[in-house]
């Protein structure tokens, strides 16, 4: 058991190596694996005081020091995890997911900390809320950005935002949809490669969202609620006839008044569609899909029905009806000639996030970070997610070690036949990628 335990955190110390050179500093190059080996290894709570315990007996204040209170910038770790995250799961068939998980949290001077809805429960609750970026491919999912969002009770009060050290760029009030568009530019600095921006209706019910992913060129599938507004595809803009003589009308209407997503479907053909394979057998639900133009341009009064906004961008309207009688709504860029399953696909594809914030909490101990500054916290996150990828590298290492070790038993096949191109991610069954590797981690815990 010892010495399995000394071979993962001896690949631990080789795979953290250009991070720790990013680190510069000796005594945070040695505190670094430390805090990372902690959170992956055994116990119930992955705070500072049992991690110290368990892997770093007589450095508590050091390991404290380093991820609460110390001057470094974690800008150049994070850059670096974009890098490993591309290298493990990046690709033109990978996607990003936009969403945000909630961290139950007791008091009101943890950073953040405010009466909030917290997706995860299912109801307001004082919580801290990060946004999350997922990269992911063929069913792996590397977390690469965690942002706190302030809520206004906390971006109306410098003060309360001086004593939990909010660095004075993040002091303003900024939407979630606007925080998940900065990080997604410091993706793209990155190099970072994926080909589709997939998120939940709290992302896609924002225009500006909507237009700024669209702005970037990028491919996109989100959520919306069900009567969000949109027309037509064959919608036209006239100019308006008036009733009485005078000046003639500026601007152009549109020709018919936009409707509600859930209305536009409503004559729509619905067909039962499968996109993979779950524990429990095949995924299928009924979906429809129909072209319209959404209904974020400019506002414009039309007629006597007041303002209404006219018509944006074209795109791909998506309705779920899943077999619990839930109703869902999509909208997406998605090429015009992709079939109903490939567009459902790709929409329930934003799956992979969720099971990435569970193991991040139950298994890394996300959320347990007992610290009320921001550098803190995001420390805290930033070593939890380096620690994930590793542990998908751990993983992916594994199942190319299994397939290649296969490979001689396929080699009876006909002489001549033309060799095959070595799949990637999105070919490992889902059964074989559903769980973090066992590390053969210590049984004791604190």
């Amino acid at each position: 058991m010892e010495n399995a335990r000394s071979d993962w955190e001896d690949e631990l110390c080789r795979w953290l190596k250009p991070f720790l050179e990013r680190l510069g500093h000796k005594a945070r190059q040695r505190m670094c694996p430390l805090y990372v080996a902690g959170l992956i290894g055994p116990g119930d709570r992955k705070s500072v005081q049992p991690m110290a315990e368990r892997f770093a007996p007589g450095d508590y204040d050091q390991l404290h020091h380093f991820v609460a209170v110390g001057v470094w910038d974690a800008a150049p770790l994070e850059t670096e995890l974009l890098v490993q995250a591309d290298r493990l799961v990046g690709g033109s068939d990978a996607v990003l997911v936009i969403d945000d998980t909630a961290m139950p949290k007791k008091g009101k001077h943890s950073v953040g900390v405010a009466p909030q809805y917290a997706s995860a429960l299912g109801k307001t609750a004082n919580c801290q809320t990060l946004v999350s970026l997922t990269l992911a491919r063929g069913e792996v999912p590397v977390m690469v950005a965690l942002r706190l969002f302030l809520p206004e009770s906390w971006t109306s009060d410098q003060g309360r935002l001086k004593r939990a050290s909010v660095p004075a760029e993040h002091r303003t009030a900024r939407t979630k949809p606007e925080i998940a568009l900065a990080e997604i530019d410091r993706m793209i600095a990155a190099g970072v490669r994926f080909g589709c921006v997939l998120a939940d209706a709290g992302y896609g019910m924002s225009a500006p969202f909507r237009q700024g992913l669209t702005a970037r060129k990028l491919t996109w599938a989100v959520g919306i609620p069900r009567h969000l507004k949109v027309y037509p595809v064959g919608v036209q803009l006239i100019w308006p006839m008036t009733k009485v003589r005078g000046q003639p009308r500026q601007r152009h209407v549109p020709d018919i008044l936009s409707i509600a997503a859930q209305d536009m479907l409503a004559g729509a053909k619905w067909r039962t569609v499968s996109w993979r394979s779950g524990t429990k057998g095949r995924l299928k639900a009924r979906f429809a899909a129909v072209r319209v133009r959404t209904a974020d341009g400019p506002p414009q009064r039309i007629w006597d029905k007041g303002q209404q906004h006219l018509p944006g961008d074209e795109a791909w309207l998506i309705g779920e009806h899943r077999v619990s009688g839930e109703k869902k709504y999509y909208l997406a860029n998605l090429p015009v000639g992709m079939d109903l399953r490939g567009l459902a696909a790709t929409i329930k594809a934003r799956w992979i996030c969720e099971q990435a914030h569970q193991q991040l909490k139950e298994e890394l101990g996300l959320d347990h970070f007992e610290g009320r500054s921001w550098h803190g916290l995001h420390r805290h996150a930033l070593m939890t997610m380096i620690a994930y990828a590793f542990l998908q590298h751990r993983r992916l290492t594994k199942v190319r070690r299994e397939k290649k070790n296969q490979r001689p038993a396929a080699s009876t096949d006909v002489a001549g036949r033309p060799a095959r191109h070595r799949r990637s991610h999105h070919a490992i069954k889902p059964s074989a990628m559903s769980k973090l590797p066992n590390l053969d981690r210590r049984a004791t815990a604190a």
